[in-house]
């Protein structure tokens, strides 16, 4: 059994994706599994931003409510499904912090004791990657940034919301207002074409 707080291994990569595959066909069983294995990182994310324990219980309902309606959309070779599921959980959070600044103690600047300017924000925990992973992660995205230019404008304003906003296609739909079957082919055409790039590009490394 993958424990959420171990390394991230290959095989729990692995096995995050294919139970979010399983979820993208509906499977209930699955998707408890998914949250079993990952809700304890995934609150420790939404908790660096909105500091309210209640709100962020709140907030970790809406993030797999989306993982659930939005699983069709994740593709292993665009991203790890553990980025994935994170960059849901902030995206969330960060949602739900804007609709709570009513109150301005809630995450403004104030001046600290050397009378410099000083943000709740600026003690959040880093989570910086070490020089190796940057180097390879600058690589996939000088990669990724490659082959997205050889998309429509269509193709990769649809990705860019169902993978770095975790939208649904219904969602994208909405918000690009334009038929879903449209946006479901700009997904797929683009998918298929960012992966063919990405497969050429990998083995002209190799």
């Amino acid at each position: 059994m993958i424990s959420p707080s171990s390394p991230e291994t290959e095989a729990a990569t692995q096995e995050l994706a294919r139970l979010l595959s399983h979820v993208a066909l509906g499977d209930r069983a699955a998707f408890a599994t998914l949250y079993r294995l990952t809700s304890s990182r995934l609150f420790g994310v939404v908790l660096r931003i909105q500091a309210d324990r209640s709100a962020a219980e709140d907030v970790l309902q809406e993030v797999y409510v989306n993982v659930w309606r939005a699983a069709q959309s994740f593709n292993p070779t665009l991203s790890q499904p553990l980025t994935w599921l994170r960059s849901i959980a902030r995206n969330r959070a960060i949602d739900s912090l804007r609709r709570t600044q009513t109150s301005p103690q809630t995450v403004t600047a104030h001046v600290g004791v050397d009378g410099e300017e000083v943000s709740p924000l600026d003690k959040l925990p880093s989570e910086q990657l070490g020089p190796l992973a940057l180097l390879e992660q600058a690589a996939e995205q000088r990669q990724l940034a490659h082959c997205m230019q050889g998309l429509s404008h269509e193709q990769r304003q649809s990705l860019a919301l169902a993978y770095y906003q975790g939208m649904s296609h219904a969602e994208v739909s909405q918000h690009l207002v334009q038929p879903l079957g449209t946006v479901k082919s700009w997904v797929r055409r683009g998918l298929s074409a960012l992966k063919d790039c990405l497969e050429r590009a990998s083995a002209a490394l190799r």
